[in-house]
């Protein structure tokens, strides 16, 4: 039960203003400015001046490939003028990873914006996509030798941050960061359907312009959330299903791949999603301690897409120990080799995080196989990296 494909991708996954730094022309930076409860960015990680050291940490220790993003609003800081700088320190980012022997996985967008693009009604706006056809126009002139283009991180996702939002705005509701998905006293709002629809109008865009002018595969990446219910529920299970996860899968048929990102499951009632009963195992951000999650989320995503080829762009845990880390994606590796002998073609698994990283309003929650003194920078490799390099370098065979 632990046969990987010859070429599988093995290895670890960030997303640019997590780790970055000083990302001052995006929404993100301005949102932590004003947000109650929303700890600043800041410098990061500084990821943005060590990405060479990152990488070599990653390819010494056995992996084989590296998701990263550019960020559009460093890109493109004001509205058509583009970043020459920018664009050559991402490529050289890429040239990088494929020097040290790791395959490249680039995002697009990884819940930032420009803010320029948020002040004109973010994806909502009537010129949203085409200015994203015009980001990413720009994007394929560095993108040539890439392997792996995910247009979208978690759209899902980010639908909900956008009924967040509307209702902060109304005086309805609080921030909660996407992270904390499950948390004992919250469940995360549905996702605004409106906005899906427009970001897989996107995405469809998006994957259009990539299939054109690169030769890479052209995919994005859905939260996976392994919902279940007890029979009673099922028509609830199949709702809810559609809106925060479904709608988004179906837009990926005709891809090259789907990057399933699965951490913990949830059971819906009656009411919808329920929250995570406190437990001394819960993670963190409060789910439950699920690996077999991960094998739940990619039987359905092959079957609601019919088949679109899986890339594992997330899978992790939020814990401070790291014995346990190391049992989870153990457990959960088992859990995707049995869907692989199963028929589903995968392509590769990237863990969640490579770095302890910004949380997307917190800090506290560490996924990372590499500690970071926030005062210093220095990069401190957990034994999980080291148990995932020898996993990459035997193809799984280690784990039995």
């Amino acid at each position: 039960m632990t046969d990987f494909p010859n070429g599988f991708l093995w290895g670890a996954s960030t997303a640019p203003h997590q780790i970055e730094g000083n990302n001052v022309n995006s929404d993100w930076w301005a949102n932590e400015q004003v947000t109650p409860g929303m700890a600043l960015s800041g410098d990061a990680i500084d990821s943005y001046h060590r990405y060479e050291e990152d990488m070599r940490l990653l390819a010494d220790a056995g992996l084989n490939a590296y998701r990263f993003g550019i960020e559009w609003a460093r890109i493109e800081p004001i509205p058509g003028q583009f970043s020459k700088a920018e664009l050559a320190h991402y490529r050289r980012m890429i040239t990088t990873a494929r020097r040290l022997g790791l395959s490249p996985v680039v995002t697009l967008h990884h819940f930032s914006s420009p803010k320029w693009f948020a002040d004109e009604g973010s994806w909502l706006a009537e010129s949203s996509v085409d200015r994203f056809r015009s980001f990413v126009t720009e994007a394929t002139t560095i993108l040539e030798d890439v392997d792996f283009v995910c247009t979208i991180n978690e759209p899902n996702m980010l639908a909900m941050i956008g009924s967040m939002m509307k209702s902060m705005e109304s005086g309805e509701g609080d921030w909660q960061s996407p992270t904390v998905e499950g948390d004992t006293q919250m469940v995360l709002p549905a996702p605004d359907p409106e906005v899906g629809r427009r970001l897989a109008e996107a995405h469809h865009t998006a994957r259009d312009i990539l299939k054109q002018r690169t030769n890479a595969a052209v995919g994005w990446t859905v939260a996976n959330q392994a919902l279940t219910a007890k029979p009673e529920f099922e028509d609830v299970l199949i709702e809810q299903r559609y809106l925060r996860e479904d709608l988004y899968l179906e837009a990926a048929r005709g891809d090259d791949f789907i990057g399933v990102q699965s951490y913990s499951t949830q059971e819906v009632d009656a009411n919808g999603p329920v929250p995570h009963a406190p437990n001394p195992d819960n993670t963190l951000v409060g789910t439950a301690f699920r690996p077999d999650s991960l094998g739940i989320a990619v039987r359905h995503a092959w079957d609601v897409t019919g088949g679109v080829p899986i890339l594992v762009t997330e899978n992790g845990i939020a814990i401070t120990d790291d014995t346990r880390r190391i049992d989870y994606t153990s457990q959960a590796l088992h859990h995707l080799s049995s869907a692989i002998a199963d028929g589903v073609r995968v392509e590769g698994y990237l863990h969640w995080s490579a770095l302890d990283n910004y949380e997307w309003g917190h800090w506290e929650p560490t996924f990372g196989l590499i500690a970071v003194d926030r005062e210093t920078f220095e990069r401190r490799p957990k034994p999980s990296l080291a148990w995932l390099g020898e996993v990459a370098r035997t193809n799984g065979l280690s784990l039995s």
